[in-house]
């Protein structure tokens, strides 16, 4: 059932009723002219029969889905005129009704895309189960669900309620709306406005370069990062954790010498931070509180002879931003060196993948508790036995269920079509289909599309660290709402610069990349950049924005001027600019170069500015009144990074509807955690420019009740991945599954462990010694690597001990 989460008491209460006695003085207020007539609905009132034998009033229809027992009536209990609609659950199982605007070309007023439009109704309610909720037709596809834009408060006198859409999407050209009820009570209501905003603000004049306006900048930050990280958090404070452990360097793991830092971006200076155990390849997200769960990491390095592969700890620390030192919590049931981890609307994490103490692959689901504060034993786990890989990419949908995307680091060959929806309560794993080439999709990205509404995921590039093919430029895309979800081909990934380590040449054919970063940015893109062509080799110089309102990308953005391939990073900071780290090759290099992009919506002026926030303590479905200094498009809640290896399933861009009123601004805040888990997030502004305000930062949290995990997605979702085929029966119970030592796709025949030399090389190099070792010259791969034992690729040709 879906859970109810109403509107929180005490403080918020009174601070809200300062600011206006109740919703309908609030709104009644005088307002800047910001949009206007004419009222765009036909027979806003209701006052207007339909036509003979019709049982609901002109240009409005009954509609509505689900389980539940229902009455519509047109009464004389009117806010203006004669006429009102009441709509009544008696019973509710699931499902909705609203009187809906009839969905014809008659009734449903004509819209333009890239405009927004203010919606108002009166209404009284004994229920606050109650949202606006607005369909649109599309040219193409015809009518369909939009979204849900405000959840109004309990009400027994008439109250106004007004909300401020979205940009139309492009081929919209109308759109219905209506009063929802989901829960058992009565709804009525008046008085209907639909208005266009007014027209959007010339452009601003260039404040850079006209290369800077068009592209963005990097620049080369002077400090250097004092570690070999190989995971970023943005923590809480706006500080950025970096997580190294060893470092991928044997030599500091055989001294114990375990690393971290803390960069702050307010001086520009890192502090080093001491780090318990080897976090090299560890798992970590962010809890509700903003602490840092990080998870496993390295108990051993491979083996010279190649017979056993990494090992994965069982430790499990937690990092205060407060103190900025770590505490260990219990033990994982397992080791899973490269584990996934995805926080639940409840605040648990659930944790899949990764390599055992022994080097074999961990079939155990990992669930921690955010009440209990602890890893739970597992037999108090739901348990499919699924081997899901190291690192895999999975995304908590909003009804509560994960989606595996089908990106992940090492783990190509897992059966199934490469992606797939699980479900922890049912226990069952459902494919799906549609993924190209799914065993070239290591080092891929995938990101939940902007907003986390949509339920649109995208994925990124990848290849294939075993055969090294050269990367690919594929992008898939796959809408999760729809009744049975599929991928669909996005368009191919831009192209840029690659240096295949004989200076730099224009990528060709269907060269891409992999370890490629995705960024969600506050003006609603994506932003791609780093990557290289093969597996920890050949960097590609090549940035783009993805749009997902026109599913296309926006090619030739300024580029990085550091190769970023394995284990970089990049991600958005509280100020808009992205920071970028990192740079680990197969040569057993690290670059310690920090990176910082500055978007192309910083150089149009001056940036709107959030000059208040009432309380940065949200709840579900409240309300929160924010001022700004002047007119903004949007706002949106950004939860901050917790990336590594192309990986953070946690990313997303949550819409915040807006009820404008002047430069105060009312923000509705969605009720369903699985849509924005609890914590802490930033908050930005953005004007009709996309120019963000600098971020503020809030905590989303909510009453004991979310300590039940949602079942259901929105309420008015008529289908949302409810027909899939077949769960795919579960294997037996059973300890792990075997995995090669050379999964990571190195041959430890040569060099040291922190060295990478491929098992397989690029196609383009001969299979001869020569080739090959001219191919590692090039790659600044060090002089006289020990050979382990035998010689399997025949780089030993004088039988000296040394390659090459």
């Amino acid at each position: 059932m879906r859970l109810t989460i109403r509107r929180r008491a005490g403080r918020r209460a009174a601070l809200l009723a300062v600011g206006a006695m109740t919703a309908g003085l609030l709104l009644t207020a005088p307002q800047q002219a910001t949009a206007g007539p004419p009222n765009l609905l036909s027979n806003p009132g209701f006052e207007t029969a339909g036509p003979a034998g019709a049982d609901m009033p002109s240009c409005w229809s009954k509609s509505g889905w689900g389980d539940n027992d229902f009455s519509f009536a047109t009464v004389a209990e009117a806010h203006t005129g004669t006429k009102a609609m009441k709509v009544s659950l008696t019973r509710r199982v699931d499902g909705d009704r609203k009187a809906l605007v009839t969905e014809n070309s008659t009734c449903a007023p004509t819209v333009t895309p890239g405009k927004q439009y203010d919606l108002s109704a009166w209404y009284k309610s004994d229920t606050p189960d109650v949202s606006v909720t607005v369909f649109r037709r599309d040219t193409t596809a015809g009518w369909q669900y939009w979204t849900d834009l405000q959840n109004p408060p309990v009400s027994a006198a008439w109250a106004r309620t007004e909300v401020r859409t979205p940009a139309v999407p492009p081929n919209t050209d109308k759109i219905a709306w209506g009063l929802s009820v989901y829960g058992v009570g009565t709804l009525t209501t008046d008085d209907y406005v639909l208005e266009e905003v007014g027209a959007v603000p010339p452009q601003p004049a260039c404040s850079g370069t006209a290369e800077e306006c068009a592209k963005g900048k990097w620049e080369v930050i002077p400090a250097k990062n004092p570690v070999r990280s190989m995971h970023a958090v943005v923590l809480k404070n706006g500080k950025v954790l970096l997580i190294a452990g060893s470092g991928n360097d044997i030599a500091q793991f055989n001294a114990g010498t375990f690393t971290s830092a803390v960069y702050n971006p307010a001086n520009g200076t890192f502090k080093t931070v001491p780090t318990p155990v080897d976090m090299f390849c560890a798992g970590h997200v962010q809890l509700a509180d903003g602490r840092v769960l990080v998870m496993s990491g390295n108990k051993g390095y491979p083996s010279a002879d190649g017979k056993i592969g990494y090992q994965g700890l069982k430790d499990s620390y937690v990092f205060d931003p407060a103190t900025e030192a770590y505490t260990k919590t219990n033990d994982m049931n397992g080791g899973h060196w490269y584990p996934s981890a995805t926080i639940l609307g409840n605040g648990d994490v659930i944790s899949f993948g990764g390599l055992k103490e022994d080097s074999t692959g961990n079939v155990t689901a990992e669930k921690f508790s955010a009440a209990q504060n602890k890893w739970l034993p597992m037999n108090e786990v739901n348990q499919t036995w699924s081997y899901w890989g190291l690192y895999p990419s999975m995304i908590l949908m909003q009804d509560g269920r994960l989606f595996y995307s089908g990106s992940h680091t090492f783990g190509n060959g897992t059966p199934g079509t490469g992606a797939s929806i699980y479900d922890y309560g049912a226990n069952t794993i459902t494919d799906v289909p549609g993924l190209r080439n799914k065993d070239q999709r290591d080092e891929s990205a995938s990101v939940l599309l902007p907003p986390a509404q949509d339920q649109r995921v995208l994925t990124i590039g990848g290849g294939n660290n075993e055969t090294n093919p050269a990367a690919n430029r594929i992008t898939d895309i796959i809408d999760l709402k729809k009744p049975s979800p599929g991928y669909t081909a996005g368009p191919d990934l831009p192209q840029g610069l690659v240096d295949t380590g004989t200076g730099k040449r224009p990528q060709t054919g269907a060269e891409g990349k992999m370890y490629v970063s995705a960024v969600l940015l506050p003006d609603g893109k994506v932003l791609e950049t780093g990557g290289g062509l093969h597996d920890r080799a050949d960097p590609v110089f090549e940035a783009s924005f993805f749009d997902p309102t026109t599913n296309t990308y926006q090619a030739g953005l300024a580029t990085d001027p550091i190769p970023r391939t394995y284990h970089s990073a990049s991600f958005l900071m509280p100020d808009g600019r992205v920071m970028s780290v990192g740079d680990n090759p197969g040569n057993g290099t690290y670059n310690h170069n920090v990176s910082i992009y500055t978007p192309p919506y910083l150089f149009k002026g001056a940036r709107p500015q959030i000059t208040s926030v009432i309380d940065t303590q949200w709840v579900y479905g409240d309300t929160q009144r924010i001022t700004v200094n002047r007119p903004i498009a949007k706002a949106e809640l950004i939860r901050p990074a917790a990336v590594t290896h192309s990986s953070d399933p946690n990313q997303r861009f949550v819409d915040l509807p807006m009820t404008v009123n002047g430069n105060n601004i009312d923000l509705n805040v969605t009720s369903n955690p699985n849509l924005a888990p609890p914590g802490w997030y930033m908050l930005f502004a953005v004007d009709a420019n996309g120019v963000p305000s600098i971020a503020t930062w809030v905590h989303l949290g909510g009453p004991s009740a979310l300590a039940a995990t949602q079942e259901q997605p929105s309420a008015h979702e008529h289908s949302f991945a409810d027909k899939l085929g077949p769960a795919k029966q579960n294997p037996a119970k059973r300890d792990s599954v075997p995995v090669a030592p050379s999964v990571a796709g190195c041959d430890r025949h040569y060099g040291t462990a922190n060295v990478c030399v491929p098992t397989r090389f690029p196609a383009e190099v001969k299979e001869t010694s020569r080739a090959r070792c001219d191919w590692l010259a090039s790659h600044q791969y060090p002089k006289r690597l020990k050979v382990n034992g035998s010689d399997p690729l025949r780089l030993d040709p004088d039988r000296d001990g040394y390659a090459c």
